[in-house]
């Protein structure tokens, strides 16, 4: 195995459907697609499957803990399947981006998200790739802590489906075709 891919979130049927479980959904997409459910292993924190993406065998991931504590089953699943920081992928939501927007990116700071932090601390590097998906920013003087924990809009919802695929798509492509080419297709505009 020569990746893993993380979807971040926060674990409970309270959380399922809020804009901060974003990734996980994505996860649960590229598992769905690969023909496979997430299982539980407790020796990682997360929950796993293998699927093969672009003809190679890929993890594919959600930790099991708060979205703040990511980092322990990053770090673990990293560890238990051989894999170096800049092998791991993470699915993440992202404020700073207008909600149905998909971007790539290497590294970089954390822009307030305490999932990255946290999984940064933990990979020892933030040189890691990131596929951020666009929640936008909160209506009026929401706090952004308040917002992402509520539940996508009606309007929303109606895009989600399209928004989990198109994340889905941008990790397939990152491993199919690697960042650049990947960013290529995602940030150009349509």
């Amino acid at each position: 195995m020569n990746r893993i891919v993380v979807g971040l979130g926060n674990p409970g049927q309270e959380y399922a459907g809020t804009r901060h479980n974003i990734g996980q959904m994505v996860a649960d997409e590229l598992a769905r697609r690969g023909g496979a459910a997430l299982m539980p292993q407790a020796k990682t924190r997360t929950r796993n499957a293998t699927v093969r993406i672009a003809g190679d065998p890929v993890a594919v991931a959600v930790p099991m803990s708060y979205m703040n504590v990511s980092g322990g089953p990053v770090s673990s699943l990293a560890k238990y399947v051989s894999v170096t920081p800049e092998d791991v992928i993470v699915i993440h939501d992202e404020l700073d981006i207008p909600f149905g927007t998909v971007r790539l990116k290497r590294g970089g700071g954390s822009a307030g998200h305490n999932g990255l932090k946290d999984i940064t601390k933990a990979l020892g590097t933030p040189d890691y790739i990131r596929v951020r998906v666009g929640i936008g920013r909160p209506p009026g003087r929401m706090d952004a802590a308040t917002f992402v924990l509520k539940p996508f809009s009606a309007t929303e919802r109606k895009e989600l489906d399209l928004l989990i695929g198109d994340a889905a798509d941008a990790v397939e492509a990152v491993l199919e075709l690697g960042l650049e080419a990947a960013q290529q297709r995602w940030h150009s505009p349509s």
